[in-house]
């Protein structure tokens, strides 16, 4: 903590880690011998402390850190709390409270450091657990569930049907969520010493300042940023008259629409689509490009929307919605068609807005610390997950990073490790892997080919019908592809896409195989066990070389 003894000299004591012994404390000491502004300084191996008085006129607390973190040996990890009229002064101050700032402060507290999480909007643990992962992917699991009741591979099975209680499929949805939430975040940190957390919207008043609901003060050595991303709603007239939904809204709606129109076909979209439709809700999908799931390439859009128009979900591509309107119990969505002309389509029941999403940057106050965002208004961060403020980090999908719960979570590690330890560790997605929770799933990882030739890497693909895949023959269900992309100078694996059921299984292996620099060769010669979708991926790497149809069971 820093107390002022007089006008001249202020008194800092410091958590230093990598002292081994009193040598140690000794060696820092000396660090100090013949620095201008220092009055005293007592380290302590014991405590792994050291305490140091100096005259802030002369030097900072800030340089007496960097003097100890100069060293290849000790960090500084934070100050010791402070009390009194400093009580609003924080090693590290988090703004938001999603994956990635408990992640955060979970490091924070590892690391000794007094931290204030301040949080608003949606509840703590954001958007995965409230709002995202969670509700989303329990909801396609009920749904799947509805669709394999009434739906069969086999001529000689005749499914019976199911009898689908919406409402309680809601309500369990919301008591899941309610569990993981105070288990998984509230839970979690409510024996941290140094950890407070308050509910509040935080604006920047300078680079060490933030005012809490426009009436508290709080400063810190250090911040990051954290806030997330909500839904981005776009400019269209009449669009906030109609009472749209998110799929923040729509998730916690325990009576069953008659029918949807979503607006966008990403991969929110196209998640919400599949799991309705299959709980028994008229499902259609305006698209203002030309196809669904546009971030990839024509083939993977392709077979989802082959799949989808087969479970009865309408897709209108390059129609782009210009107004809309009630009528009675109707809305009415005029749009612009794919030849020019226009048009107008009635939902008797709801519109659910998917059209992307927009960072939360708004209310921060980035002005008043001249904080860089980039084109799209993301805070723009290094690999370092440093901004242009030296002193404030931020991370997850506030940032211009990948938009995944885990990497959020990772980048809020590294950015306190950074901060507070020297650490310099850098993120790499080169190999980061992804999946999109549709049936037949999506998953990737590295490059696709489009990628590969924009970077003019020498680069040739393997795509492999699951027809070809002795278990999607077992399984009757031959719905999708594994394509593999590789170097042909080096042979190393670059990249992968998957459409197959539980295709998102297989993409972990890999992005291993991108990461480790595994070749094309090594996986075609690898064992697999034989009835398993992963060894479509044994014979997608042989089909870079041989046809694997003229190959016999488990032959390479």
């Amino acid at each position: 903590m820093i107390e002022n003894n007089n006008k001249n000299s202020e008194t800092v004591t410091l958590n230093i880690e990598g002292m081994t012994c009193d040598h140690c404390a000794v060696s820092i000491g000396k660090r100090f011998d013949r620095k201008k502004g220092i009055i005293a300084k007592d380290v302590l191996y014991n405590k792994k402390r050291g305490e140091f008085t100096f005259n802030p006129s002369l030097i900072s607390k800030q340089e007496i850190i960097d003097t100890i973190n100069s060293s290849k040996t000790y960090r500084v990890v934070g100050s010791v709390p402070e009390n009194g009229d400093r009580k609003n002064h924080f090693d590290l101050i988090i703004i938001g409270g999603g994956s990635a700032a408990f992640s955060a402060a979970i490091k924070a507290e590892e690391l000794g450091l007094s931290t204030l999480m301040v949080n608003a909007g949606l509840p703590f643990g954001g958007t995965c657990v409230n709002v995202g992962c969670v509700p989303s992917k329990t909801l396609i699991r009920a749904a799947e569930t509805v669709y394999h009741a009434t739906h069969s591979n086999f001529e000689g099975i005749k499914p019976k049907g199911v009898d689908v209680n919406f409402t309680r499929v809601i309500r369990d949805k919301k008591e899941l969520v309610a569990t993981l939430q105070q288990k998984k975040y509230m839970d979690v940190v409510s024996d941290f010493e140094n950890l407070q957390l308050i509910e509040g919207w935080a604006e920047f008043v300078d680079s060490k300042t933030i005012l809490v609901n426009g009436k508290d003060n709080y400063t810190a050595h250090k911040f990051i940023i954290a806030t997330g991303a909500t839904t981005n709603v776009p400019e269209i007239e009449g669009l906030k008259d109609i009472g749209y939904l998110t799929n923040v809204s729509l998730f916690d709606l325990e009576e069953k629409p008659k029918s949807i129109t979503i607006m966008g076909a990403g991969y929110i979209g196209l998640e919400i689509a599949m799991a309705y439709n299959r709980l028994g809700v008229k499902v259609r999908m305006i698209e203002f490009t030309d196809r669904v799931l546009r971030t990839q390439t024509p083939d993977i859009s392709e077979e989802l929307e082959k799949n989808m128009k087969r479970e009865g979900i309408e897709i209108l591509p390059n129609f782009r919605a210009i107004k809309f309107e009630r009528k009675g119990n109707d809305t009415i969505i005029h749009c612009k068609c794919p030849d020019g002309t226009t048009t107008q389509i009635t939902e008797p029941g709801k519109i659910v807005v998917a059209s992307g999403i927009l960072p939360n940057t708004q209310k921060l106050g980035l002005h008043n610390i001249g904080l860089q965002l980039t084109m799209s208004g993301h805070i723009s961060v290094n690999e370092k997950m440093e901004t242009n403020v030296p002193n404030i980090y931020a991370v997850g999908d506030v940032t211009n990073t990948p938009a995944f719960v885990y990497t959020a979570a990772y980048e809020g590690k590294i950015a306190v490790e950074n901060a507070f330890t020297g650490a310099g560790k850098k993120t790499d997605y080169s190999s980061l892997p992804w999946v999109v929770f549709t049936d037949p799933q999506v998953a990737g990882a590295g490059l696709d080919e489009a990628q590969a030739e924009a970077q003019n890497i020498p680069f040739e693909v393997s795509k492999l019908s699951l027809s070809d895949v002795p278990r999607a023959l077992a399984a009757n269900d031959t719905r999708g592809f594994i394509k593999l992309i590789r170097n042909t100078e080096t042979d190393k694996l670059i990249g992968a896409r998957i459409v197959a059921p539980e295709g998102g299984e297989l993409i972990q292996q890999l992005s291993m195989a991108i990461k480790h620099g595994i070749t094309v060769k090594e996986l075609a010669e690898s064992f697999y066990p034989y009835l398993t979708l992963g060894e479509g991926i044994k014979l997608a790497a042989i089909a870079f070389g041989k046809d694997v149809s003229k190959l016999s069971c488990c032959a390479s």
